[in-house]
């Protein structure tokens, strides 16, 4: 699943028109680099949940027979935030243990090493799989704790706090108490389940941006192509 419902208020004036997953980096739309890495990494049915302009992503992206994937659509009046929109889209993921991108990133990562996450969350007792990248600038603080590959809320004086990159895998049950098409936050789930020791993860240190400015947008769009171009 690739999470693309949000507003992307930071983003104006260029999120008015255009949703912001839309946007594009390097010569094509962030959607698009995500759909391209997963089809790589063999995962060829996406569901892409949107709300504002999200006709806008279906007429860019159709039934994803242009990618070699089929893309279906979960369609919300407004947005849900993560666990709403995920709660909601279930019904559409056959699957009891699936991938989440958030659509607004940028990032490298090879969606085939999740296929190990996969199946241990599809046997064992875990119901998610972070995967979590140094802290940028913005958000210097942290998310969460990485101790071995067990995601911890908290301070620890072993290892630093990192920062959730967006890039997850989920189990099904982690949603069972989250109504669809009512909004819910992701996070306090998540700490529940690290609570209870049910959540593990990995440290990504390849390229990511979390594309949340004008600014941010503009120079990672610079870099991507003076990178292509060389």
């Amino acid at each position: 699943m690739i999470l693309a419902a949000g507003r992307g208020e930071r983003m104006r004036p260029l999120t008015d028109h255009t949703p912001k997953p839309l946007l594009p980096v390097g010569g094509k739309p962030l959607l698009v680099w995500h759909i391209e890495r997963l089809r790589a990494a063999g995962f060829t049915r996406i569901v892409i949940n949107h709300a504002h302009l999200g006709q806008r992503i279906e007429d860019a992206l159709g039934n994803g027979a242009a990618f070699g994937v089929s893309i279906e659509y979960s369609r919300e009046a407004s947005a849900l935030e993560t666990a709403g929109g995920i709660a909601t889209a279930l019904p559409r993921i056959e699957a009891d243990v699936f991938p989440v991108v958030n659509g607004d990133i940028y990032c490298e990562f090879d969606f085939a090493r999740l296929a190990g996450p996969l199946a241990r969350l599809a046997a064992g007792h875990d119901r998610a799989h972070l995967v979590l990248v140094d802290n940028p600038p913005h958000h210097p603080q942290g998310d969460f704790v990485l101790d071995g590959d067990r995601v911890k809320n908290g301070e620890s004086p072993l290892a630093p706090r990192l920062t959730f990159s967006g890039v997850g895998v989920y189990h099904r049950a982690l949603f069972e108490h989250t109504p669809a098409g009512v909004k819910a936050p992701l996070a306090p789930l998540l700490r529940r389940a690290i609570d209870a020791g049910r959540v593990s993860g990995e440290h990504f240190s390849g390229r990511w941006e979390d594309v949340g400015t004008p600014a941010r947008l503009a120079a990672l769009d610079e870099e991507l192509r003076h990178h292509h171009a060389a």
